[in-house]
């Protein structure tokens, strides 16, 4: 405990890179000057320790020496009732670790309106509706109302609008104005923003690629409630900054950030992070599910999420997974669920709304589904995902945290749909 309260304090003093905290996006795909603050690639190891040091007392993850054994008893066949078993044990398990933080908390940090945990409460909207299980929307609800509905800021960046997906959600089933309206005057507020445009010295709004999951889905959702397309004209124009900066054509994967583009694996091949690829596949997917069919950029994100699932096809790993860094499977050996559940859940949506040949992507799908149930412990801890950060690096094995238990959420639920199983 000494150790950690020690590096939980050096985490602040070496300013640890925590999604959208750190690095620049700068507005030309160009390296940037040797003086600008750039992500961290490879963190030192005393970093590395006091990042997840002071992810672990923010309470949306852990990583104990002994986590127990590996279960034994889930089914890996993608069969509705096998997936959802595998899908209540897990979300039963973070649901008995994390009930108690849905709410107000008077330490800042605890605060769980931020992008770890609203990925989470993500998933959990679509277990609710795919397991016909209202115990977690009902949490979601108890948690909107301790806040008030309201972000964490008044005009907020992606990371700290994330959380009103949710609450756009929870107002579709229930139409109580209090669900929706705090979210409305947010988003109205950044539209009265100046406007950030690419070739100047500013960052763009979505400056990281982790923000087309975090950002977009909320605007889409927001137009779907209001029938007002000047959210989706927003998002159209944001994210087609975002792809001109950080979009590889010819790898059709993203780049974390504009640092990032120069930047080489020990292999020499582009470094290109697990999780950031998996937040875009999943950005895309819940964007598009929620995006107006005669949207003129809808057939640019339709194109990148199958030009996208086919790269990363291609770089599934023999136990059906993706590592932390994809194209340097020696140095990153180790398997990373964050971004393996929410590349699944992007590829399975895509199967399911008729953009991935189902032929081609089921088998896909279900090996990646009995990679994730080899990293289920007994008791319902997801492991293997790597803490907070901006680039690939290590972690334990029994690492567990928030988001990829949204990601395997939402996984699952694509899946059950895949395979037939009727959304309650």
């Amino acid at each position: 405990m000494v150790l950690r309260a020690r590096l939980g304090v050096l985490a602040v003093a070496v300013g640890v890179c925590v999604t959208g905290m750190q690095g620049v996006g700068f507005a030309q795909a160009t390296p940037p000057p040797k003086d600008s603050p750039v992500a961290v690639q490879n963190p030192t190891e005393v970093t590395r320790l006091a990042g997840i040091a002071k992810d672990n007392s923010r309470h949306f993850g852990s990583d104990p020496d002994d986590p127990g054994p590996i279960q034994k008893d889930l089914s890996s066949k993608i069969t509705p009732d096998a997936v959802a078993a595998a899908m209540r044990r897990v979300g039963d398990w973070q649901l008995a670790q994390s009930q108690q933080y849905f709410t107000v908390n008077d330490h800042a940090l605890l605060d769980g309106r931020i992008w770890t945990w609203s990925a989470l409460y993500a998933g959990y909207m679509a277990a609710a509706t795919s397991l016909g299980d209202k115990k977690y929307s009902d949490d979601m609800d108890t948690m909107g109302k301790a806040y008030n509905y309201e972000m964490r800021s008044k005009v907020p960046g992606a990371d700290d609008m994330s959380v009103g997906q949710t609450y756009l959600e929870l107002y579709m089933l229930d139409k109580r104005p209090e669900q929706m309206e705090p979210t409305k005057e947010a988003l109205d507020a950044v539209l009265a923003k100046p406007r950030i445009e690419l070739g100047t010295d500013k960052r763009i709004e979505w400056w990281w690629c982790d923000a087309l999951f975090m950002a977009p889905p909320v605007w889409a959702r927001m137009y779907a409630v209001t029938g007002d397309k000047k959210y989706i004209t927003y998002l159209d124009e944001e994210w087609a900054k975002t792809s001109t900066l950080l979009y590889d054509p010819v790898a059709h994967l993203y780049s974390r950030d504009a640092t990032f583009i120069p930047k080489k694996e020990a292999n020499g091949e582009k470094v290109f992070w697990g999780r950031g690829e998996g937040w875009v596949m999943g950005g895309l997917a819940r964007t598009l599910e929620y995006l107006p069919k005669d949207d003129p950029a809808r057939a640019k994100y339709e194109g990148q999420l199958k030009d996208m699932a086919a790269a990363l096809a291609k770089v599934q790993r023999p136990d059906g997974l993706w590592g932390s860094g994809l194209l340097d499977e020696k140095a990153y050996a180790q398997p990373e669920l964050s971004g393996s559940t929410l590349i699944t859940f992007g590829m399975a949506w895509g199967v399911n709304n008729g953009l991935l040949d189902r032929k081609v992507y089921e088998p896909v799908i279900a090996k990646a589904w009995a990679g994730m149930l080899r990293h289920v412990y007994a008791d319902g801890r997801l492991g293997d995902i790597q803490q907070t950060g901006s680039a690939p690096t290590s972690f334990k094995p029994s690492a567990s945290y928030t988001y990829g238990v949204g990601g395997f959420l939402l996984a699952g639920s694509e899946i059950r749909a895949m395979v037939g199983a009727k959304k309650k």
